[in-house]
């Protein structure tokens, strides 16, 4: 159930790692009791609502609801993608990754070292050339910045990388399937030549492609490395790696356009600075911004470029915009980008715009009505059906909600939308706070199991369920599935048992049951598991004997036919017509 990676390993690397350990080395604990608590690192709070239970292996914060094994703490701390997150644990852990012919195979660890060693060769040819060492000073870099970003110089011979680590034909291959290498007539040459070199690190902190600045006029001014098994432009951010190191969970992050202005705000302060390598924003790097913070701001140059680019950004971000996450833009003024604003106008001043940067919200209604003239029926009109698809790719919610409200106030229409369609007693949960799920039978049933496995030996089977169906008793194939599935693993922790259904349909009913409280000491808990259980079983008597009633029931009425069939034979005889 967990993809690429087998279960046995999954279950193997969670039971060898300690999650109460991994979190503590990113976010101080106090014990409270058997678990353990701290201060949320997802959400600002002053009062602790966040756990983590040594006995399940498993994590959840009250307040926002975060919640499971160390390998999502991994995935929505540092950010990483399922599989890196794995491999993070597995190197810690001294577990080798497995390799099996089920697998997408791995980029070739070779690769990585090649790019380090090409970020190395840049950061040396760096020291030996003054004039690119005056341009970095020239726009304001200190030595420390530079070293931080690991920032270099491609000196402007045309192989000056194929001479210091194209040794062989096997580095020369790798070189050219790093991106490193150009072809031409006469063969390969080095792709970046006299540019000041951006390595570009993917979110483990490794090189995996460079972004170059050129220093005379010989071709592009930027120059980026082509696409590779490595790097995916629209699968990276720029700076992000960095930031993270430096601060873990941000309060806010901004992403501008450029590796410069990167460098520059963080030479200023600014240590939440992301880039997008010079692609439209895309939809996965929305969902890497919203893991490093809940909000986002989009820092974009005022000229057409940077409003094209600042509404594809948007495009990208509103299908993500989770409740309690929020995405706000800034449009510098022309001719400034952040670089320029900040070292011109300095820290503060740029630091109030991002304060001003607009919502949204804002942002996309200006977007329309500088297009429509809402004087008219035909403007608002088409201001609806303009907005409308955009605002129904929300997710449910209350921001939806009031971009609808404000759409109808814009175009003096009561809208029929999908948005809409949701009853009030939905809307007024949503303002007290998360719906809370019935107790019933089979939940508490389920809850313990999960939060519990070996709760599985007080059974003797539930083999008797196996002729009902969901349309019978709700969620009993689930939870007999559960049943047999923790009876082969009736040792293994919370957090095991959900990584281990990762992908079933089931998981999200598993993952909130997980969190549920269940007050009381072990053998409380394990008398009211067995007492679910035999109301379950209750149930399936009643149903069983309701069939068996019915069955009477028709045989009685069968035999009432029958005789009336006889009688009414009898009479019809005895005057045949």
């Amino acid at each position: 159930m967990s993809g690429r990676i087998p279960d046995s390993f999954i279950e193997a690397l969670l039971a060898r790692s300690d999650i109460v350990e991994l979190i503590e080395r990113r976010v101080p604990l106090k014990r409270a009791g058997s678990e353990f608590q701290a201060c949320c690192p997802f959400h600002d709070e002053k009062t602790p609502s966040f756990t983590v239970s040594p006995k399940k292996q498993f994590y959840h914060c009250f307040g926002c609801g975060a919640h499971g094994s160390a390998i999502g703490f991994l995935m929505q701390y540092e950010g990483l993608e399922f599989l890196d997150a794995v491999e993070e644990m597995a190197r810690a852990a001294g577990l080798e990754m497995p390799v099996s012919g089920s697998q997408q195979p791995r980029p070739d660890a070779g690769l990585y070292e090649m790019l380090a060693a090409c970020a190395k060769f840049y950061g040396e040819e760096l020291k030996n050339h003054p004039t690119a060492i005056e341009y970095l000073r020239g726009r304001g870099l200190s030595g420390e910045i530079t070293r931080e970003f690991e920032i270099g110089y491609a000196p402007s011979g045309w192989d000056g990388v194929i001479k210091k680590l194209g040794t062989n034909a096997e580095k020369l291959a790798q070189l050219k399937q790093a991106g490193m290498l150009s072809e031409g007539k006469s063969g390969s040459y080095d792709k970046f030549r006299d540019r000041i070199m951006f390595p570009i690190h993917d979110r483990r902190g490794r090189v995996i492609a460079f972004g170059g600045r050129a220093l005379s006029d010989d071709g592009p001014k930027y120059l980026n490395s082509p696409e590779t098994t490595l790097y995916h432009k629209g699968r990276e951010l720029y700076g992000l790696y960095i930031a993270r190191q430096r601060a873990g969970r941000l309060d806010h992050i901004i992403v501008v356009e450029g590796y410069m202005d990167v460098v520059a705000l963080a030479q200023f302060g600014f240590r939440n600075v992301v880039a997008t390598s010079g692609t439209a924003t895309t939809p996965v790097q929305v969902e890497m911004l919203f893991r490093a913070a809940d909000t986002v701001v989009f820092c974009f140059d005022g000229d057409k470029a940077g409003r094209k680019a600042a509404w594809r950004a948007l495009e990208a971000t509103l299908p993500k915009l989770r409740e309690g996450l929020q995405a706000k833009f800034l449009l510098l003024p022309d001719g400034e980008d952040p670089d320029s604003m900040v070292r011109e106008h300095g820290k503060e001043v740029f630091a109030r715009l991002i304060e001003k940067a607009r919502p949204l919200s804002e942002f996309f209604f200006e977007h329309f009505t500088a297009r429509v003239n809402l004087g008219s029926l035909d403007g608002r009109a088409r201001l609806v059906e303009q907005t409308q698809p955009f605002i129904e790719s929300l997710p449910a919610g209350i921001f939806q909600d009031m971009m609808v409200a404000r759409l109808e106030t814009l175009a003096q229409h009561r809208l029929h939308t999908q948005a809409q369609v949701v009853p009030a007693t939905t809307h007024q949960a949503r303002l007290r706070g998360k719906p809370v799920q019935k107790r019933t039978p089979m939940r508490t049933a389920m809850a313990h199991l999960v939060q519990n496995p070996s709760l599985v030996e007080q059974l003797e089977g539930v083999d008797e369920l196996a002729g009902l169906g969901n349309d019978e008793i709700q969620g009993v194939e689930i939870f007999r599935e559960l049943v047999d599935f923790c009876a082969q693993r009736p040792n293994i922790t919370t957090a095991q048992l959900i990584e281990l259904w990762h992908g079933h349909p089931a998981l999200p009913h598993l993952q909130k049951l997980a969190i549920w409280h269940l007050p009381g000491e072990e053998e409380l808990q394990a008398q009211e598991f067995v007492d679910a259980v035999n109301r379950i079983r209750l149930c399936w008597v009643e149903i069983l004997l309701s069939r068996v009633t019915n069955i009477i029931e028709q045989r009685e009425e069968y035999r009432a036919l029958q005789k009336r069939q006889q009688e009414l034979k009898k009479q019809l005889d005895s005057h045949p017509s």
